[in-house]
């Protein structure tokens, strides 16, 4: 069975480039061979050079282990930790509460 072609917009496909390079960074300032960061995270030279390249088709749980491995699991926590934007949004569709009426008294 072919693999099924993935269709990124260009932003998307820089996004995963940046990522790839800033993971191949890591691994380089740590001084650890790419035949070693796959040994840790348990995948193939090929899967992580297919990382460090920013490919879109590897299991993200590939990428995780990569960032687990450098020790920047910490970073992925990061990801919409401060959604303003989604805050923003929800607030405004929040229903108005409506005004009971006065009692007489």
């Amino acid at each position: 069975m072919a693999k099924q072609q993935i269709i990124l917009l260009p932003k998307t496909q820089l996004l995963l480039k940046d990522l790839g390079e800033k993971l191949h960074l890591a691994r380089l300032r740590r001084n650890i061979t790419a035949k070693l960061e796959a040994e840790r995270a348990g995948i193939s030279i090929a899967t992580l050079s297919q990382i460090e390249k920013g490919s879109p088709t590897v299991a993200i749980g590939s990428y995780v282990q990569v960032l687990v491995t450098l020790g920047l699991e910490q970073d992925l926590l990061q990801v919409a930790a401060d959604d303003e934007l989604g805050r923003k949004l929800q607030d405004a569709g929040l229903p108005q509460r409506a005004r009971a009426s006065k009692r007489h008294r």
